[in-house]
């Protein structure tokens, strides 16, 4: 029989940002940068898999001569 989970102590809670933080962040915000922890559509659009290249795969060139 294997040994009891020991519980997990509660995270502490979190304290709010300091005011000069609170501001810098709205003003990044209104002018549409990217913030830590917010959604970043360019990022993903960034990141994404280029839908294009499919498999990679050998010369089409059918003598092989690397055309």
């Amino acid at each position: 029989m294997p040994p009891p989970a020991e519980p997990v102590p509660p995270a502490p809670p979190q304290l709010p940002d300091p005011p000069i933080y609170r501001d810098m962040v709205r003003a990044w915000a209104d002018r549409g940068r990217t913030l830590p922890g917010r959604h970043d559509p360019e990022w993903v659009r960034l990141a994404a898999p280029f839908p294009g290249l499919g498999q990679f795969s050998g010369s089409r060139d059918p003598r092989r001569d690397g055309r």
